[in-house]
């Protein structure tokens, strides 16, 4: 006779990061540092654009919106973690968990969108040095930043919609760090065939955060 566990989960409790007991303060050290660098890097290059005259350009203007969706997406988990590796409690509750699984969606999004549309300029600038400044004028720049947020907020919506409508009923403990859709998608008995549908957009790392250094060290 299969015994499945039927209560319905309204708390998720963290099991932090695997293999890593008597390491918290270390952790906390580093992913502190990595996440004050990553947002002093984006108010610096906030800071900048917005100062100088010479900056306000598309270019510019899509990489300040760049750094609010990357600080954005840092700060959807890393608090988090960090108030786990700190010993202040590793729980969080169903509300909390669907609006972080909403936002990790979303900006992740965005950034993506971001990207192609920053790529899209850099083909204009190129193949259109004559006719930039009217394709890529302000109207136009506006126009494809709110269409990057609002597709962000779709695609979020769907995903989160399609993620939270099942039942949990399984285990609260979660391994890791966040509340990641793989994770999640464990406590649903009726989800088996959409284990992995909503788990492409990545997760902050360490690795992304020094990547992203390197990338302001470059621009500023």
């Amino acid at each position: 006779m299969n015994m499945t566990n039927n209560t319905m989960v309204t708390e998720f409790t963290l099991l932090g990061i695997p293999e890593t007991e008597g390491l918290e303060n270390v952790l906390l050290f580093l992913f502190s540092t990595l996440y004050a660098c990553a947002l002093l890097g984006n108010l610096l290059l906030l800071t900048a654009v917005t100062s100088s005259p010479r900056l306000h350009t598309p270019m510019y203007f899509f990489l300040s919106n760049l750094s609010i969706s990357d600080m954005g997406f840092c700060s959807t988990t890393a608090p988090k973690m960090l108030s786990y590796l700190s010993g202040r409690g590793g729980g969080i509750s169903f509300q909390g968990c669907v609006v972080q699984h909403f936002f990790y969606h979303c900006i992740g999004c965005v950034l993506c969108f971001l990207y192609t549309v920053m790529a899209y300029d850099r083909f204009v600038a190129i193949c259109f040095p004559l006719r930039y400044t009217i394709i890529m004028n302000h109207r136009v720049c506006c126009v494809l930043a709110t269409g990057t947020w609002m597709s962000g907020c779709v695609h979020a919506t769907i995903l989160t919609c399609l993620t939270f409508q099942l039942p949990y009923c399984g285990p609260s403990e979660k391994a890791g760090r966040e509340r990641s859709p793989p994770a999640v998608l464990t406590s649903q008995p009726s989800c088996v065939s959409m284990d992995q549908s909503s788990s492409s957009t990545y997760s902050p790392t360490p690795a992304h955060c020094l990547v992203q250094l390197f990338r302001f060290s470059t621009i500023l």
